[in-house]
């Protein structure tokens, strides 16, 4: 079967895309390069899914005709070259139903970590206020770290959120 003739997969796109993005790519030159080997929907599901894995947009080079202009990220792209290939097992339904899963899930332990933290600091002051400083600080110190912790790993996952 000749390969205009067969579709080709979200995966398969990604990786021609993230080839032709190694020298710079406009977007509306991937929907031509691609059109007659995927819907325009699966084209935009590479361009996300190559996003993942180094293909970014230059802004200054926003053509109105073009749109936006990719390149490739070629550091990023080779740390994560060899998590690429069985990076989209699933359907692309299933793909987007697990990041959203786990979007829900990383929000969820940044609340759980939270708000521990700042209970552990409340059970500190309430050790400190009920005449036990020994133990209060040492609970208020632990709630410090907690709460770092807390914060380094809310301001890791902005970049996802």
């Amino acid at each position: 079967m000749s390969e205009i003739s067969r579709r080709l997969s979200v995966l398969e796109l990604s990786q021609r895309i993230l080839e032709m993005a190694r020298t710079g790519v406009y977007r509306e030159s991937v929907f031509e390069a691609f059109q007659p080997v995927a819907t325009k929907q699966q084209i935009r599901q590479a361009i996300r899914h190559a996003k993942q894995f180094g293909l970014h947009s230059i802004a200054p080079m926003r053509d109105a005709e073009l749109g936006t202009y990719y390149q490739l990220d070629q550091v990023k792209f080779d740390s994560l070259k060899s998590t690429f290939s069985s990076s989209l097992p699933l359907a692309e339904e299933d793909v987007f139903q697990r990041m959203t899963e786990a979007i829900v899930t990383i929000r969820l332990m940044l609340m759980v970590a939270g708000s521990s933290a700042i209970a552990l600091l409340g059970m500190g002051l309430f050790c400190l206020v009920s005449g036990h400083p020994g133990i209060g600080w040492g609970v208020v110190s632990g709630a410090t770290g907690a709460i770092g912790t807390w914060v380094l790993q809310k301001s890791l996952a902005k970049k996802l959120l």
